[in-house]
Parts: structure tokens; sequence; C-alpha cells
């Protein structure tokens, strides 16, 4: 493979055209420049067929963006259309109805862009229109598509109409919670572990077109060598219990709008987006975030006494816990093609809400690590980090737009809501 020197250039700040949803309008306002703006600095260069872009300093909206809740869907007591059990998959439509699947009642339920409950799609079971086990909604072609891997199918359900048809393949014993990705071709990809994930790909009209894996790890990582485990056995009984070192670097993949495969090991920052005859590899300069003494010695003791409670011989083989956490710990791929890196933060401490004072294996303070997202376009180009509030939570997949985010927020006694949250630019 050849090369060629990097070529280091500023781009100008960008203006921004917010698309903020008030009720049922859209409306659109110029983003005023931020006071502490800085040109993001970038370098450029080809190796072989990878292109290579790299942001030295600075991003294009000058700040952090941060959510702000719109419209807020679930509630502690009430009707049992606004009440969720375990909010599995969240889908937008076109004019911004959502589709959320609950995975305890095995329905969907559709609600417009204020929040109001239109209509509860599928129901518990094994015939038409009923689910197994639920796993994953896209939207395709005025259709809600519905993964149900136990059931071998994918249930088909017309937005207008609710008439409902489904596309057969054969039904899996593992049940991965791996999205329904949609392309930007209306391909549709259906995840069937065997456990290896691999996907069959199927045109919009449910013709399988091909089988495909996901991309592979690097060759010289090896990922089992930060695992754990112990063992115990008496008579007939026999016990494991694993663990993973805190903080060790991943393999992450997801599939990007364009249909190709979005890639990366956290070792460093650097993420690979492949594309028609070659790579986009996006890289940005990154300070790592220290591991904390106390961090440190919390994880120890939680995996210490896991272990034990099987063997109570136990004692850590595996890597110590690395002085830093590794650059990202997630990928995502927004609707508009945009690249979302979840990073590793700071850890803070604060007081355990549910601490009970008679009990001495109930702590007083917890810990957290603020959610936040660096956020790319497709070309690399790097816009800056975006800052979810407190309570934002990834137990569905968040759907990414331009403009907004839909995900789940745990708010008191645990109470799951579906949020859309408008994405605030600063100074907006």
């Amino acid at each position: 493979m050849t090369g060629s020197r990097p070529h280091t250039h500023a781009i100008p700040y960008a203006r921004a055209c917010l698309l903020a949803v008030v009720s049922l309008s859209l409306a659109c306002e110029r983003i005023p420049d931020s006071g502490d703006a800085a040109d993001p600095v970038v370098e450029t260069h080809t190796i072989g067929d990878t292109t290579v872009v790299r942001t030295v300093s600075g991003s294009v909206w000058g700040g952090d963006a941060t959510l702000v809740p719109e419209t807020a869907i679930g509630e502690l007591d009430g009707p049992d259309e606004y009440l969720f059990g375990s909010v599995r998959s969240i889908a937008v439509d076109d004019d911004h109805n959502v589709y959320v699947l609950d995975g305890q009642a095995r329905h969907v339920r559709a609600y417009d862009s204020e929040g109001t409950y239109l209509r509860t799609l599928g129901r518990d079971g094994e015939g038409p229109g009923e689910f197994k086990v639920p796993i994953g909604l896209a939207i395709s072609e005025g259709r809600l598509l519905v993964r149900d891997p136990a059931n071998g199918r994918v249930q088909l359900f017309a937005l207008e109409t609710g008439e409902n048809e489904e596309w057969r393949y054969l039904p899996s014993d593992y049940f991965m919670n791996t999205p329904l990705y949609r392309d930007d071709h209306g391909r549709i990809y259906v995840d069937i572990s065997d456990p290896q994930v691999h996907f069959i790909v199927m045109d919009s009209d449910g013709t399988q077109l091909d089988t495909i894996s996901p991309p592979a790890a690097p060759v010289d990582f090896d990922d089992d060598k930060y695992s754990m485990s112990a063992v115990s056995e008496s008579g007939d009984q026999w016990m494991s219990v694993g663990a993973t070192v805190p903080f060790s670097p991943n393999w992450y993949w997801t599939v990007h709008p364009t249909g190709h495969f979005l890639s990366a090991l956290s070792t460093a920052y650097r993420i690979n987006l492949e594309r028609e005859g070659g790579v986009l590899r996006i890289e940005r300069n990154h300070t790592p975030v220290a591991v904390s003494d106390d961090e440190r010695d919390r994880h120890e003791r939680r995996i210490v006494d896991r272990m034990r409670e099987v063997d109570a011989g136990w004692s850590w083989d595996g890597p110590s816990i690395p002085d830093h956490k590794p650059p990202f710990r997630g990928l995502a791929a927004g609707s508009d093609g945009r690249i979302w890196v979840r990073l590793w933060t700071e850890a803070q401490r604060v007081p355990n809400e549910e601490h009970d004072p008679a009990d001495p294996e109930s702590p007083p303070f917890t810990w957290v690590e603020p959610h936040r997202y660096d956020v790319f376009e497709a070309d690399g180009t790097y816009l800056g980090a975006v800052v979810p509030p407190q309570g934002f939570s990834l137990s569905a997949p968040p759907v990414f737009g331009r403009s907004f985010v839909w995900a789940v927020e745990r708010g008191e006694l645990g109470v799951q809501r579906v949020v859309r949250y408008r994405i605030a630019l600063p100074g907006s």
C-alpha cells in the first residue's frame, strides 16, 4: 500500500439548520455563532483504498449540544395504553409517529408526534400477527416490520390499515437483542444468531438476497484474555459464572444506512466505515479518561464477591484493570447517516436513593457515568458532542435523527417513558 502526506486544513464554522418539532409543525431556525467556537482542524490522507479523516481539534458546532425533552410517553399509573413493562425497541415514521415494542406485553403500540395513543399492533402467540419473542422494529415503505426469531419470521403491519403479512425464515434458539436494520435501499438485515451473528439480507418485498456476516475483529485482538470465570461442582450440580475485566477494549460494529458496516476496536479512536471501493477511517485526537482508585476498588470488590459466591477460593486471574478507559463504548448510525460514538466518561458519585441504613449491604452512594456522544457526518466531519440528560437510558436502542432523538428514559421508581428530545446546538 502507498500513502500520501497528511493535509491539514481548517473547516469554516458551519451554521446549522435545526429542525425543532413544535406540536405538529416543523420550524427551521438559524443557529448563531458560538462565542467560543473553534474552527475544526482536520488532517486527511490516503493509505491504499482507505481515506483517513482525522480531527485534530475543534468542531463544527463549536461546543456541546444538549437533548431537550419535548414529548414523553409513559406513566406510573393510568390507562394501560400509557403503561410500559419493558420497552425493547422504538421506530419512528416519516410523520413522526412513534412505535414502541413492549417485550413484556409482546405487542407494539403506536403514538402520534404529540404522544397520543393511536393503536396496538400484534399480541402474544404464534398465529398471524402474533409474537413469541419480538425483537427489533423498522419502518419500510409504509409498513412496520417486527423481527420475531422464535417464530422464525418478520411480521409486517401496514401503517394505514394495520393489515398483516409475514416473511418466513428459519427459527432460532438464540435471541440476541440485535436491532432490525434497514438501509437506504430498502433492504432489511435479519439477525439469525446460531450463536454466531450473521444476517439474512432481504429485499423490500421479502426476497432473500444474501447471507452475510458482520466484520470480524482484527486477528491480533483476543477478547478472551479479558474474560475470567469461576466454576464449582458438587455431585451432579455444576455452576459457572463469568466476568470481564472492567474497561477492557471491545470490538463494535453496526449497519450504516448506506448498507455497509461501521466498525471499530476501542483500543484507539479509529472508526471504519466501509463504502464502495474502499474504507473511510474516522479518527480524532482524544484524551483518555483516567480510572480512579475508587472505581478500580469498587469494580474489583464487586467481581471478587460475585466469583467467591461460586468458588470461595477464587482469586483474580485476568489482566489488571487498566489505568485509563477506552476512548468509546459503542457505535450507532442515525437515520440520516450520521455516526454517533458513545464515549466513556468520568464516573460521578451520587447519593443512593434506595439506600437502607439498616442494611449493611446497601451503600449510601452509587456511581454513575454520564452519557456522552461524539457525532460525525458520514464523510468524517466532526460536528461535536451531544450530552443527554440524567435518566437517558439505553434499555432500547435510541433512534437518532438529524434534529431529534427518541429514547427510553427511566424516571422515579424506575418508570419507563419514551421521550422525544430536540437536539439543541450551542447558542440556540
